[in-house]
């Protein structure tokens, strides 16, 4: 398992409160549903490593 590092995250309550509901309806927990968010966001923009083995979600 890939090393993990925690770290504040600064977030309005409206965008808070939309992640929320989106993790409920995927049956997330909030912190994989940024996790996931992130991760997509990084692999559509080319900024992920090719060689990347990482199947999380």
């Amino acid at each position: 398992m890939a090393a993990r590092k925690a770290f504040a995250l600064r977030i309005d309550n409206k965008t808070l409160e939309a992640v929320q509901r989106w993790a409920n309806d995927d049956l997330r927990s909030l912190n994989a549903q940024i996790e996931f968010v992130l991760r997509e966001a990084l692999r559509k923009a080319g900024r992920l490593p090719k060689a990347s083995t990482d199947k999380q979600e």
